[in-house]
């Protein structure tokens, strides 16, 4: 074909090759080179060989489109491992044929771990042969060159667009843009006005899909994504981690994705941690993180393979960055809060020195980055790890004191309120803040004053013990006595009205010899402590003399009713509610005794006579 020229001095018997390439045209034309060498080889082939390459190109198919894309080997490439989000799949295919702009955006957290770039990887690449013209990833931050480097290779490779401004290049683009539906995936959106809508094309066969930290309102049909379903989340960790080690521990796997939150990006952090650390344990790994919060290694480092190219603490910053002082004094206080939906009212009531107007602004920035959740009406949520960082931002904050102290005193507002005798209609209207009762009783009682040390713990007592959960109850009321113990000192009188509210609870449960023993304590106590006519001690009387009426002692009852029924007319009158309390009690009391024939048992007091015929009589009218 005289392509090569042979310069060889010695043709046999030797190692060293040198030839000369000939061409038909100049080096440069490739593709004439190409067509002359097809046409020269053409030429010299055999007559046969001739037929059947032309009877074989009668067979030929078209050849492949092609695939216009730059997903290069971004997130999951085995699809099988990205789990628990086929029907947001589907969804978002659903959404995108209908409407032309839709945004991926995380209504639980403001931060990349939810998986909203796993998303949107995911169905790009499934979604291929969907879109002939193209599927085009690019960085929000940088979408008008992205664009030009994506389109001018494959559209229009000779054209010098320097001179035009960068609006107008992507206009270009956009005109010259191969036939057929294209996908554009705009990732991590932080400012629609100005990195997304000046650029936005006309045509409707481009489809924009968005990832954001942000709600973008109506400007976007939404794809609300929420962190995995428990079931799912389990998959996931059992896909990192292995079947057999879960299965080990699978109590402590399920309580590990719950505190986890079951948010894609911590359980695939935590996934490759224990899998580098094959001898660690769940129940080791849980305690790191209940200690280390935060800053446990396994949630700090990333690993080859994660779409994901920050830890959760790394990944939520990105986010805190962007809220004003106010949101984050505002987030912080959240975070102080039980993790239950939480009334706002109670952030109204906590937060003395905001005013209605900073909190609702504060509100409105925390949803709309995704950062705080509406779960009903006034009613909003964190996410687990999302108010562990609230939390441990919050503490370098110089009002930390003073939110802890505004929260542990409007939760002593609410304890106040729960009756003795509460109702159905009571519990309803109570059960939203009992979880943040119960967080103050835990955690916050030391920006609580003296006067209102035991007002938590009293509460929640006398709102489990009004159901019947006495169980329930139980714990709270012995947290109520330690605590005024170590603060307050066995002389003072809340010490011994923490005694008689355990005393309560005590007999409550049967455990009558214990009851007895701590009605006593908080009698004596009270005697010490307290002036004589105070009327804190016809209660605890009362309440030593209704367990005596059930065990049947009628005679130490008797004594205990007269003695409080004294002070009560001396210091507070007849009318007084807690007068008429224990009159009512002491009138069953006589009732029971009457109707046993046990009146013998009785003194000779004057009332006691007195009554005793009111009784006798009445039951002879039989009224």
């Amino acid at each position: 074909m005289e392509i090569l020229e042979d310069l060889r001095e010695q043709k046999r018997g030797s190692d060293n090759w040198h030839f000369k390439l000939k061409l038909w045209h100049k080096y440069q034309d490739h593709d004439a080179n190409l067509e002359r060498f097809d046409e020269e080889w053409d030429n010299r082939r055999p007559a046969k060989s001739k037929a059947a390459a032309k009877e074989s190109n009668s067979k030929k198919t078209l050849p492949p489109p092609t695939v216009y894309e730059n997903l290069g080997r971004k997130g999951i490439l085995n699809q099988e491992e990205f789990i628990g989000r086929r029907a947001e799949l589907d969804q978002l295919h659903r959404l995108l044929q209908e409407n032309t702009q839709v945004a991926i955006a995380a209504t639980v957290t403001g931060m990349g771990g939810v998986g909203k770039t796993e998303l949107a990887i995911q169905y790009a690449r499934e979604q291929l042969p969907t879109y002939p013209g193209g599927v085009c990833w690019l960085s929000a931050r940088n979408f008008a060159v992205g664009l030009v480097e994506f389109a001018r290779p494959h559209f229009f490779p000779n054209v010098n667009l320097e001179h035009l401004s960068p609006e107008e290049r992507v206009t270009y683009c956009w005109q010259h843009w191969v036939e057929g539906d294209v996908l554009l995936v705009l990732d991590d959106v932080t400012n629609y006005e100005k990195q997304v809508k000046p650029y936005l094309p006309e045509s409707s066969r481009f489809k924009l899909l968005l990832t954001t930290r942000e709600n973008l309102g109506d400007k976007f049909v939404c794809l609300n994504l929420e962190v995995l379903k428990p079931l799912a989340a389990m998959a996931l960790l059992q896909s990192l981690v292995g079947r057999k080690r879960l299965l080990q521990e699978p109590w402590l796997a399920r309580k590990l994705c719950k505190w986890l939150g079951y948010l894609p990006l911590g359980l695939e952090l935590v996934g490759c941690y224990l899998k580098q650390e094959e001898d660690l344990s769940l129940a080791e790994l849980l305690e790191e993180l209940q200690n280390e919060r935060l800053a446990a290694e396994a949630l700090v480092e990333t690993h080859s393979g994660m779409t994901a190219q920050l830890g959760v603490a790394a990944a939520f910053e990105l986010s805190w960055k962007r809220l004003n002082q106010n949101a984050q004094v505002v987030a912080y206080l959240l975070s102080l809060f039980a993790l239950a939906p939480i009334p706002w009212s109670l952030v109204e009531s906590a937060a003395k020195s905001k005013s209605t107007k900073e909190l609702k602004q504060a509100r409105r920035t925390l949803v709309q980055l995704n950062l705080l959740k509406r779960t009903d009406k006034n009613t909003y949520q964190l996410h687990q790890l999302i108010r562990e960082f609230f939390c441990y931002k919050g503490e370098e904050s110089g009002e930390a004191k003073e939110l802890k102290r505004g929260l542990a005193t409007a939760m002593v507002t609410v304890a106040e309120q729960i009756p003795q005798e509460i109702t159905l209609e009571l519990v309803k209207s109570f059960e939203p803040a009992i979880p943040h009762l119960e967080e103050v009783a835990r955690k916050l009682t030391e920006f609580l004053t003296n006067e209102d040390l035991i007002w938590p713990c009293t509460g929640l007592g006398k709102f489990y013990q009004g159901q019947g959960f006495y169980e329930l109850a139980e714990p709270w009321l012995q947290r109520c006595k330690a605590l005024a113990k170590t603060r307050l000192g066995k002389e003072h009188p809340d010490f011994a009205t923490s005694l008689n509210n355990l005393a309560g609870s005590y007999q409550s449960l049967g455990c009558y010899s214990d009851a007895e023993s701590l009605y006593k304590q908080a009698i004596e106590i009270n005697k010490r402590s307290l002036p004589e006519d105070n009327p804190s001690l016809p209660i605890y009387l009362n309440s030593l003399a209704v367990l005596y009426k059930s065990l049947r002692r009628y005679s130490e009852a008797e004594t205990l009713y007269l003695e409080a029924l004294i002070i009560l007319y001396r210091s507070l009158g007849s009318e007084h509610p807690n007068t008429v309390t224990v009159e009512n009690s002491f009138v069953e009391f006589l009732m029971q005794v009457v109707s046993e024939g046990q009146e013998s048992l009785l003194s000779e007091h004057p009332w006691m006579q007195k009554l005793l015929v009111i009784i006798k009589e009445e039951g002879e009218l039989g009224m």
